[in-house]
């Protein structure tokens, strides 16, 4: 029996939204955090990273430079490697209602991810290219290579 062509167009069950697959709601707390909030998350640590090191170097962080940079990508690397370990996210991700949960067999678990998965994470944000390539669930290859999702709290 051929199916109709109505059916072919529409969603599958097995995606109907980001976090479907894994069991997640469509919104609200626990659902798969939007880009936008992501991007805000991102954008506040690399603001708190981008003062510690203004702190740390001397130098505002408009100056850039060498040397800043580099303690800048440092800082926000240990900050958020450490943070999303223990606290399962960053500041960013705290003000912007959001926390890095666990991916085990297909189901999400909301504990905070541990050291060695969030240092992975961390150094591939830094990398930036595995941060904006993602699958139907809205993981990056960070999150898949560190088997987490980001959702909201």
């Amino acid at each position: 029996m051929a199916s109709s062509p109505a059916a072919a167009t529409g969603p599958t069950e097995e995606f109907r939204y980001p976090g479907n697959r894994l069991g997640l709601p469509a919104d609200g707390s626990g659902s798969v955090a939007s880009w936008g909030r992501r991007v805000l998350a991102l954008i506040v640590d690399w603001l708190i990273a981008g003062l510690i090191a203004s702190v740390l170097t001397g130098r505002p962080m408009w100056a850039g430079g060498n040397s800043y940079s580099l303690t800048h990508s440092a800082i926000f690397f240990f900050v958020t490697a450490v943070l999303t370990a223990l606290l399962g996210g960053t500041i960013g991700h705290r003000i912007c209602d959001l926390r890095v949960a666990v991916v085990r067999d297909q189901k999400v678990h909301t504990v905070p991810p541990g050291i060695l998965p969030s240092v992975v994470r961390a150094l591939l944000i830094l990398l930036v290219i595995p941060a904006v390539v993602f699958d139907r669930d809205r993981r990056g290859l960070h999150d898949l290579a560190a088997k987490t999702i980001v959702v909201r709290r």
